[in-house]
């Protein structure tokens, strides 16, 4: 039987050597950017992420109440002001559904930062749900800065793995 194997292994070895590279000439395709992270909507930019909330350290996710979990996907959003490049308020919802259209509930709660030196802080908007190892989550948000009048919508699709 490990003969067996062995010829098998040879077999597959000199078949895969035989089928060679891609050769001097061919054309490798060109990296593509990773997906966008923001958004520009007139005089603001919305900052957005989606990740697994496993990938927070403890001690932050202690902190701000979050379950640290490979099944459990974490939104933050946050509005910044161009002209001056600081965090703003804004009424900022979300509708997140999978692939097959299933509504995943995602409430988003305040977090304020306080500043240093008398610059003010950051402000985000944070939210969590569960996700299945490879679910694709599509996540629409709608920004009104306050202020303004009109209401912005961003879109961004992620995939998140629990296995």
């Amino acid at each position: 039987m490990t003969k067996t194997r062995i010829l098998i292994a040879l077999s597959l070895f000199g078949f895969l050597s035989a089928c060679g590279g891609p050769g001097e000439n061919a054309e490798i395709p060109e990296a593509q950017p990773a997906s966008a992270s923001s958004a520009d909507i007139g005089d603001y930019t919305v900052h957005f992420s989606a990740q697994s909330t496993d990938q927070l350290p403890p001690q932050i996710a202690s902190a701000y109440n979050i379950v640290r979990s490979k099944n459990r996907a974490m939104l933050t959003v946050s509005i910044i002001r161009m002209s001056d490049n600081l965090s703003v308020h804004a009424d900022v919802t979300v509708k997140t559904v999978n692939m097959t259209e299933q509504l995943k509930n995602v409430t988003l709660r305040l977090i304020e930062e306080p500043g240093t030196d008398g610059a003010p802080g950051a402000i985000y908007y944070v939210g969590v749900t569960p996700v299945a190892n490879r679910e694709m989550l599509k996540f629409d948000i709608s920004v009104t800065p306050e202020g303004v009048d009109k209401e912005s919508r961003v879109r961004f699709i992620r995939q998140f793995f629990t296995d």
